[in-house]
């Protein structure tokens, strides 16, 4: 992103006021917490095992947006009961496609990502406070590099000792990462946080998917169900929402 803040770089005087700072470290804080807790469940764990508990996140991002809209008016647009209630379903799907033998397999690895996406949506909700203050990349721009900076210090990380393969698929997947949250941020600022979760809960179709195609990873029925599941879902939602 640092080449693009030449020509983007957009940050109001509210985004130095004491309290927006205060959110925008705690944000930060969240951030680099979750990551670890998703990191460590995808050490042990397979990405299509992981990822439907990972992405109980929507359900608690758009609750969390929810409850918030009975309190502050920044996110008045978020409490639609019609969407609530399909969000529901579609992130349940999610859950009901984890469970092995009629009940939900946990391990630790997976209350690990359990936790690791409470905390992210978290990070998302409290995003919209401040988010309206800079421009989507002035603002992901800040919040990762505040992260790069703080992890560099604590672990420092050999960056020599990695191969220039992997170190090309970080960098690839940091671009596709960018892409998405600055299409997130744009859907929080445009659409709301609830109805842009909505759309964006097909996230574990495609991971699906691509862990089948690329991963060999074997798809189970119920993952099939579920992804069908939040289909309807969200064709209904973007039907009220017209």
């Amino acid at each position: 992103m640092f080449p693009f803040m030449f020509f983007f770089w957009d940050v109001q005087p509210p985004a130095l006021q004491p309290t927006s700072i205060i959110i925008m470290l705690i944000i930060v804080t969240l951030s680099i917490i979750a990551n670890l807790f998703i990191i460590y469940s995808l050490k042990k764990e397979d990405i299509s095992d992981i990822e439907p508990i990972r992405l109980m996140q929507p359900l608690f991002t758009i609750l969390f947006a929810f409850i918030l809209s009975f309190f502050f008016d920044i996110y008045a647009n978020e409490g639609t009961w019609s969407i609530l209630i399909l969000a529901l379903i579609a992130s349940l799907s999610l859950v009901w496609s984890h469970t092995k033998k009629d009940h939900i397999f946990f391990n630790k690895y997976a209350i690990a990502a359990i936790i690791g996406g409470l905390l992210f949506a978290i990070e998302l909700v409290l995003s919209k406070f401040i988010l309206h203050h800079y421009n989507s990349i002035s603002f992901y721009f800040i919040r990762s590099l505040l992260i790069f900076i703080i992890v560099w210090a604590i672990f420092h990380p050999k960056i020599n000792t990695i191969k220039n393969k992997t170190k090309g698929m970080i960098f690839a997947g940091g671009i596709i990462w960018v892409i998405y949250r600055l299409i997130m941020y744009y859907g929080y600022i445009n659409l709301g946080i609830v109805f842009t979760t909505m759309l964006l809960i097909l996230a574990p179709i495609f991971i699906y998917f691509f862990a089948w195609i690329y991963l060999k990873e074997k798809i189970e029925w119920k993952q099939i169900v579920s992804s069908i599941i939040i289909i309807i879902c969200i064709i209904i939602a973007v039907t009220i929402n017209r």
